[in-house]
C-alpha cells in the first residue's frame, strides 16, 4: 500500500488512476433500480411458493390478511406504483379475490414482469422526473426514483410480514435456508 501512495504524489499517475477507477465503476440508477427489482422478485417468488396452496387462507390473527392477500397486495402495489412512472407497457389485471395459489404466483410473477419493463423504458435521467401522484401522495412532488424506492420497501415489509407467516407454519423461509 506504501508503494501505492507513494505513486500518488505524481499527478500525472493519480490522474490516470483515478480515470481508471472511474472508468470502471460506471453507475447506474435504473441499472441498480432494475437489480434490486429483479432480486427481489426472485425472494419474493420463492417465499410465496414456500407456503403450502392449503395454507395460502392462513393468517396470524383475524384482523390480519391472509397469506395470499398479503402476495396480491404486494402484486397490487407492484402495478399501480410502477405505473406512475408512465409506460407503454399495459398493465397486467390483478384479481384481488384470487384464492388458488397458482393464480396468486401468477398474479405476483406478471407484476414483477410488469416493474421490469416499466424500468427498462426509463434512463437515469427520467427517473429524475417528477411522477405521477393522482392516483397515491408522497407528502408532494416526487421524482420516479422514489417511487421505485418506495415499492421496493413496501414489498420488503411485506416479505418481513409473509416470514412470519411462515415460521408460524414450522416453514424456514427460502431466503434462510442454509445449503
Amino acid at each position: 500500500m506504501r508503494r501505492i501512495a507513494r505513486w500518488f504524489r505524481f499527478p500525472a499517475f493519480a490522474a490516470a488512476f483515478a480515470t481508471a477507477s472511474l472508468a470502471a465503476q460506471t453507475v447506474s440508477l435504473r441499472h441498480d433500480l432494475l437489480m434490486d427489482w429483479t432480486s427481489q422478485k426472485d425472494t419474493m417468488m420463492k417465499a410465496a411458493d414456500a407456503m403450502p396452496a392449503a395454507m395460502y387462507g392462513y393468517k396470524s390473527t383475524p384482523a390480519q390478511r391472509t397469506f395470499g392477500e398479503q402476495v396480491l397486495h404486494v402484486a397490487e402495489a407492484n402495478v399501480i406504483q410502477l405505473g406512475r412512472l408512465g409506460s407503454k407497457v399495459a398493465p397486467p389485471p390483478v384479481n384481488m379475490r384470487a384464492a388458488a395459489k397458482p393464480e396468486i404466483l401468477k398474479i405476483l410473477s406478471d407484476s414483477f414482469d410488469y416493474g421490469r419493463a416499466v424500468l427498462e423504458e426509463q434512463t437515469d435521467q427520467s427517473l429524475l422526473l417528477q411522477a405521477d401522484e393522482s392516483r397515491f401522495s408522497f407528502g408532494g412532488p416526487s421524482t420516479r426514483a422514489r417511487v421505485v424506492f418506495f415499492v421496493i420497501g413496501h414489498t420488503w415489509d411485506i416479505y418481513g410480514q409473509m416470514v412470519v407467516y411462515l415460521r408460524l407454519n414450522g416453514i424456514v423461509p427460502p431466503a434462510s435456508r442454509r445449503p
